[in-house]
Order: C-alpha cells, then sequence, then structure tokens
C-alpha cells in the first residue's frame, strides 16, 4: 500500500468508492458527503490550504482508497479527517489503520493539535477502527454541516 496526493485522474475512481460505500450503508441521503457538490472534484477541494487528500493504491498502483484532512473552523487547532473510504476489494485487510495513521502524521506535520471526525451509526466498522485509534466521542457541535450523521469523535495529536 502507498499513498500519494490526489490528482484530476483520481477523482471519479474516489467518488465512485465514496458512493458506493455509503450506498452499501444506506447513508445515500441527504444530510451526508454523497450529495456534497465537490466530490466529483476532490482535486479542486483539496487544492486550498490547511488541507490535503491522498489516495492510497496497491501494489499495482490501482488506487483503492481514499483519506484526508481539512481545518476545522469551530475548533482551535484542529483539523477534521475526512472522506476515509476503501474499495470493497480491500476492506478487512487493516489498511484503514495505516490510513488513519497516515492522516494524523501528515496533521501533526501540518502544525495541528487535534483530530475531530464525524460518522454515522451505520459505519460501524469505521466507529471501531476510530476509537481502537484513540478517538473520544463527544456531542454533536451545533456547527455540525452533514445533518444526518450522529457520531463524533476527537483525538489530541500528541507528538511521537
Amino acid at each position: 500500500m502507498t499513498f500519494r496526493l490526489i490528482n484530476k485522474d483520481d477523482d471519479a475512481i474516489i467518488a465512485n468508492i465514496l458512493r458506493t460505500n455509503l450506498k452499501k450503508h444506506k447513508l445515500d441521503i441527504p444530510g451526508t458527503v454523497y450529495f456534497d457538490a465537490g466530490i466529483d472534484k476532490l482535486t479542486e477541494m483539496y487544492s486550498v490550504p490547511y488541507c490535503d487528500y491522498y489516495v492510497v493504491c496497491d501494489d499495482n498502483g490501482h488506487v483503492v482508497g481514499g483519506i484526508g484532512y481539512a481545518k476545522l473552523s469551530f475548533m482551535k487547532d484542529t483539523a477534521e479527517l475526512q472522506k476515509l473510504y476503501l474499495d470493497e476489494s480491500v476492506q478487512g485487510a487493516g489498511f484503514a489503520y495505516t490510513m488513519v495513521s497516515f492522516i494524523e502524521d501528515k496533521m501533526r506535520e501540518a502544525g495541528y493539535k487535534s483530530s475531530y471526525l464525524e460518522t454515522h451509526d451505520n459505519l460501524q466498522a469505521a466507529i471501531h477502527i476510530y476509537e481502537k485509534s484513540g478517538y473520544k466521542e463527544i456531542e454533536r457541535p451545533k456547527e455540525v454541516v452533514h445533518s444526518t450523521m450522529n457520531r463524533f469523535f476527537i483525538k489530541e495529536l500528541t507528538k511521537l
């Protein structure tokens, strides 16, 4: 598994992986990222300062997932872990733990002190990964944009 920054050729691949995952978990509904206008143009969405999106490639160089982060405006020194999705062909192989660790390192390098994320009860495997990675559940912040999301987590990014 290798990581690299997203490029325009990856946009459609990641959008498909994301939508396939959300549909599988019955989250292809309003109030989720499924309907965000920027999903088909992640390269553009992550071309602004203080955020990045990385694709994950298998041993043959095929894009099999992605993960990103962006500055969170309503919490000081905090980045939001965003859009962690994997193709079904590699789910269950432990990639997600490596992806979370990787993106947390990138957040630290960018100067963030905390990582925040939003998820949903339907994504039990993701919740398990986040909890095992040290994320603690918090109350719903009033600033939440994706109204369907119902689980919220934070983790302090201590220096390694």
